[in-house]
């Protein structure tokens, strides 16, 4: 079978459309429904495919989550008549400060009101993505999950052509099994790319057309999420928490806890991949956070039921790279939409798909030439998403440049200010610098030590990944690939005491003795992988690099 295939020279299927988009989130999901609902008022045919990694839509889908349905009521109006799984209304916002042992609860009405959740719903997000196909395939648009998109093709111009997914059944060594399945080109006029943050060919888009050559660094957070059963006389429908301090000491980052229907809870914790100490985990923050005595009562009598993790974009306004290029497109969070002290960004994101759409369609049906797309450039500008995102882009600089106390001071009183139309008093905008670059050395940095997890609130990693449904084939090549395979033990071990195991939270990377030499090897479990992607930010070398497993590995959440 290895002699009969060069995998140079494959004779790949070819299929067309006039828009693919990669990636079934709400990003995209939202671009191929406006798509079609323009071709159904134009009486235009308009063929529109979407690729999604996952095993199914919402597979790979995790947030929090809460949901602003400002984009939604503008895509489908008729939402609710239409059984749409929104969740429950959120009812009580509460926010608290913690330290080890107490809890106070701030007063709402300190809050800008641009933060609120009024008219929010708490949700699974992967539910709602779920429906989100449904109507979209009613509506004429093809959805292939399962696969992944490994390569951008390019025309002899230099402009973007489409996607080819990758081959499947490949051994570890990266040669055909007798399972062996080409991938497939599928070629458009405009490729949509709605990946999600740190997406692997949004990044090397970003590097091939120069993308990020006027934006600060785009910065990343490591969300760590639980759902859990609850018993009903703790569970309170659309109450939602949001909670900074205790157990992070100067680091970024804060925990919520949404109550959403069926007696459940999502709790979660998030950290910002800025952080210096080289014995951090994220993971293990996220555990103790669950003992807390205003938070362990919640969960003593309760069941976790799954498990997830995923990096967030923190960066905000200033970190947007130009997101258009010849042939194509950057949607949603690859190009970085939330919001980060609303801690949420699937309106953006749907907005921003549903911008792409309309820019793309008339692209499509007008006589001009030119195949970059800036009139979504420019539809982003004039859209609410921009204003929404100036308004707050100093809040999470602030955070890291002043600390996490006045920090926080400082991004209230500039959110009232612009609350307030006062804008115009605030006309600077704070810088970031890259999460990778801020690691403090070993010995400069205090050993955090992190008690043993006790099997009923706070759990260790493999046992958690087990709760997330992940599953990749044993025998197919490793996705995260290093560039170097020494660096690991001669620079990241050495000089930070290999963050790898650390920063992962899927137990990963382990640093284990060799059987050849007298030293520690790195060994990595890439079948636990959660497509996170914190190892390709934080890796303080960049030695690290996320590449797509084949289709439908990695997570299979059913309701995050």
């Amino acid at each position: 079978m290895n002699n009969l295939i060069d995998l140079n020279n494959l004779d790949r299927e070819v299929l067309e459309f006039d828009v693919v988009i990669v990636g079934g989130g709400p990003s995209g999901l939202a671009a191929a429904i406006r798509l079609k609902q323009l071709a159904d008022k134009e009486k235009r045919d308009l063929s529109v495919c979407i690729i999604e990694k996952g095993s199914e839509i919402g597979a790979h889908i995790l947030s929090g989550a809460i949901l602003d349905p400002k984009a939604l009521n503008e895509l489908i109006p008729n939402w609710k008549e239409q059984d749409a799984p929104i969740g429950v209304p959120v009812v009580e916002n509460q926010h608290w400060f913690l330290t080890k042992t107490r809890k106070y609860k701030l007063p709402h009405f300190l809050f800008p009101p641009m933060i609120s959740n009024k008219g929010c719903f708490t949700l699974s997000l992967g539910n709602f993505c779920r429906w989100l196909a449904e109507e979209a395939e009613k509506m004429g648009v093809e959805i292939y999950p399962g696969f992944a998109a490994t390569e951008v093709l390019f025309d002899n111009e230099g402009t973007v052509k489409g996607i080819a997914t990758g081959n499947t059944g490949l051994n570890k060594n990266g040669l055909p099994n007798s399972n062996f399945t080409a991938g497939i080109e599928l070629h458009a006029k405009y490729t949509f790319f709605a990946e999600g943050a740190r997406g692997h060919l949004s990044q090397q888009l970003m590097k091939q057309f120069n993308l990020r050559s006027d934006c600060q660094p785009q910065t990343y957070g490591i969300g760590i999420k639980e759902l859990w059963d609850v018993s009903a006389n703790v569970h309170k429908p659309g109450l939602v928490i949001h909670s900074q301090g205790w157990p992070l000491k100067s680091t970024v980052g804060g925990g919520f806890i949404y109550h959403q229907e069926n007696h459940q809870v999502s709790i979660g914790f998030v950290v910002g991949l800025d952080y210096k100490n080289p014995y951090l985990s994220p993971y293990e923050e996220m555990q103790q956070y669950k003992l807390h005595p205003a938070i362990k009562p919640l969960l003593e009598n309760g069941r976790r039921v799954a498990y997830g993790a995923r990096a967030i974009n923190e960066g905000g306004f200033q970190s947007i790279p130009k997101f258009v290029f010849p042939g194509g497109a950057l949607i949603g969070c690859s190009a970085g939409f939330l919001n980060v002290p609303r801690i949420k960004g699937t309106h953006n994101a749907m907005k921003s798909g549903m911008i792409a759409a309309e820019s793309a369609f008339k692209a499509i049906f007008s006589s001009e030439k030119n195949k970059v797309l800036h009139q979504y450039q420019r539809g982003f500008k004039e859209s609410w998403v921009y204003q929404e995102l100036h308004k707050v882009r100093n809040a999470r600089p602030a955070l890291s440049k002043f600390g996490v106390f006045w920090g926080t001071l400082y991004a209230g009183i500039e959110m009232w200010i612009n609350n307030l139309m006062l804008g115009f008093l605030i006309p600077w905008t704070f810088e970031h610098k890259n999460d990778h670059e801020q690691l403090d050395s070993k010995e400069n940095s205090p050993k955090i030590h992190y008690p043993k997890s006790d099997g009923v609130i706070t759990f260790d990693k493999l046992t958690n990944v087990s709760f997330s449904g992940t599953n990749h084939e044993e025998d197919q090549p490793v996705h995260l690939i290093l560039k170097n395979s020494a660096v690991p033990v001669s620079t990241n071990l050495a000089r930070y005491h290999g963050p790898e195991a650390r920063f992962c939270p899927a137990g990963v990377y382990e640093f284990v003795d060799s059987q050849e030499k007298a030293e520690k090897i790195l060994h990595i479990n890439a079948q636990n992988c959660l497509h996170c992607k914190t190892c390709d930010i934080k890796d303080p070398t960049q030695n690290i690099q996320w590449i797509a497993p084949e289709g439908g590995g990695g997570p299979n959440y059913p309701n995050m």
